[in-house]
């Protein structure tokens, strides 16, 4: 059962900035309403109110509804018009397709001065004989019945034999209402027909206790029945087609009974395919495994590319997230050995190819693609492991004896290095590798190598004087 609450007012009132209290106009149709109620307290300003297309079987709680003009009640259950003195504005009232039985409650609709256009096509009263003339002069504030002009002269005749038709109309409202209860008695046969066919139709139900173990007693037909049905689903499943058919293929009379029969069927169909589409729960997806193993995951399908920049020791991961995307709707965490992305709930991870800092990486989004980059540096001291090659045992040449024999005083653990005596380095001049040239000289010449020197013809038998002053 559907009611009225606020907020299915509310998010009819959109037009209205969702205020109901100054709310003027509402459309409640097509909600498989069952009652009218609370409108006449939230809604006092009122004028205009569709409530067609529901399963409304009683006019009610509209009365404080003073400024209410137009009322549609179109395709209810409604089969008496009463409760609508209090609406002193009413101008038109749509009851089209009803159950109207109760010709005679018209005359309640005396009290609303301002009422011009009637319809009640489509309900039992119509057809009573006598009926357009019964509500024409019953009504003289009307200007309209069932889309028709009621004209000066068609009133005039109205009123004229207006006893006699009172009097035929009661009659036939007699017997609308003795075959009503006729029909209210069988709907409600029927409908404990219904429950008690659905209670036999539960697997097991043969009245017995299942749980009692030294129950012997030989299996009925209908329990064997049943029982096949429950092994066989194809057969059920036939079953219940046959019945559906019958259910839609059965002559019914029209009633608010069977009307409301229809629209439970309906509802209960739809349930149950509802019910059907259900998707089970989707186990939640292992990240890592329980050996500690980090898995690839890609639940987004983005595009990628991870790189390693040897220059900067950073690893970089540039995910193409969604350009439109707002950036609330991601979250990122790195870990040291894998970074994970979690875009509008759905997990991106990626195990990295060497240990990050997590603490010093960073996240950007371009704002013209819309791209996020994750810059990770490299953690420091990274061991590397290297395989060694072991060295084949050395082996020297006995001084003395001429044999091989080890040398038993060295480790084999302590590296072989090679040492120069320092004093037999010699430093290199760099300054005169390449010869200065001057200014004033001309292009340079290739070095050569300078001449011996010349032997000194008078140097035998010179001594030097001190007294005598060089020669400059």
């Amino acid at each position: 059962m559907v009611y009225i609450t606020e907020d299915l007012i509310r998010r009819r009132a959109e037009h209205n900035e969702c205020e109901i209290y100054s709310l003027e106009e509402v459309s409640l149709h097509q909600q498989d309403i069952e009652r009218i109620e609370h409108l006449d307290r939230w809604c006092r300003e009122l004028r205009i109110l569709y409530l067609q297309n529901n399963l409304i079987p009683r006019i009610e709680n509209v009365g404080r509804l003073k400024k209410l003009e137009y009322l549609n009640l179109a395709l209810n259950n409604i089969e008496v018009i009463e409760n609508l003195e209090g609406c002193e504005s009413l101008q038109k009232l749509d009851l089209t397709v009803n159950f109207v039985g109760r010709l005679s409650s018209v005359e309640s609709l005396r009290h609303n001065i301002h009422l011009r256009e009637l319809f009640l096509v489509g309900n039992p009263c119509t057809r009573f004989e006598g009926y357009r003339q019964f509500v024409v002069a019953a009504l003289p504030q009307l200007k309209s019945l069932d889309g028709t002009e009621i004209s000066r002269s068609e009133r005039i005749r109205a009123s004229q034999g207006l006893e006699e038709v009172r009097r035929r109309v009661a009659e036939q409202e007699q017997e609308y209402l003795r075959r009503r209860a006729e029909e209210k008695e069988e709907a409600r046969r029927k409908e404990a027909g219904v429950e008690e066919e659905k209670k036999e139709r539960k697997p097991g139900f043969d009245g017995r206790w299942y749980t009692d173990i030294n129950n012997t007693a030989p299996e009925s037909e209908e329990n064997k029945e049943n029982r096949e049905l429950k092994e066989n689903p194809k057969n059920l499943e036939e079953d219940e087609e046959q019945r559906e058919r019958e259910f839609w293929h059965t002559p019914c009379s029209f009633t608010p009974e069977s009307r409301l029969e229809a629209h439970r069927h309906l509802e209960e169909k739809r349930r149950a395919k509802e019910k059907g589409k259900e998707k089970k729960p989707k186990a939640p997806r292992t990240l890592i495994t329980a050996d500690g193993r980090v898995l690839n995951i890609n639940e987004p399908k983005l595009d990628f590319s991870l790189t390693e920049d040897e220059e900067n020791n950073t690893i970089i991961l540039d995910l193409e997230v969604y350009r439109h995307m707002d950036t609330s709707l991601i979250d990122v965490d790195v870990q040291p050995s894998y970074a994970r992305v979690t875009v509008k709930g759905k997990i991106f991870q990626v195990v990295l190819p060497a240990e990050v800092k997590p603490d010093s990486s960073t996240a950007q989004r371009s704002q013209t693609t819309g791209h996020l980059l994750l810059t990770m540096p490299r953690a420091e001291g990274e061991i590397k492991v290297t395989k060694t090659i072991p060295s084949p045992p050395r082996v020297c040449q006995n001084r003395r004896g001429g044999g091989l024999s080890e040398d038993n005083q060295r480790k084999n653990n302590v590296p072989e290095r090679l040492e120069v005596d320092p004093s037999k380095r010699t430093a290199v001049d760099l300054a005169n590798i390449v010869p200065r040239q001057s200014a004033k000289e001309g292009p340079m010449e290739a070095s050569r190598p300078a001449p011996p020197p010349a032997e000194d013809h008078f140097s035998e038998g010179f001594v030097d004087d001190p007294d005598v002053p060089p020669l400059i």
